[in-house]
């Protein structure tokens, strides 16, 4: 069977019309399960399922498994993309990471120095050649 046309899913129209066509398709619940974004720890398929999730955290420390590598980040992702795609409207969720420093919630991960500390190092490099 061929699947029905959406214009929402439609790359060639407007961001406009694609809102317009996918906001009078959605209820209710399903209009407020995209506005909420629930903690990682939370999630499962069937939440996400259920209630329709937009968005997902894990906020600082909120780790798929100890010593998580960025195999075990992808997949947990991937099955939470997965059910967020196969609802009625085929919506995808957006994941947050609590990263201001790099993602040092994968275990052998980068760490960088913040802001302010990326500043003083310029300034006392600067001040060095005066």
């Amino acid at each position: 069977t061929q699947a029905e046309y959406v214009k929402y899913k439609d790359p060639k129209q407007s961001v406009n019309v694609r809102v317009k066509d996918l906001m009078k398709r959605m209820t209710l619940a399903e209009k407020i399960g995209q506005m909420t974004q629930i903690e990682r720890a939370n999630a499962s398929s069937g939440v996400l399922k259920d209630y329709f999730i937009g968005s997902i955290l894990s906020g600082g420390g909120s780790v798929p498994a100890p010593r998580a590598s960025a195999k075990d980040w992808v997949e947990m992702i991937t099955t939470f993309q997965k059910a967020c795609l196969s609802t009625r409207l085929g919506i995808p969720m957006i994941y947050g990471i609590d990263a201001v420093h790099g993602h040092n919630n994968v275990y052998n991960a980068t760490i960088f120095p913040h802001n302010i500390g990326l500043g003083a190092t310029r300034q006392a490099h600067s001040d060095s050649h005066r």
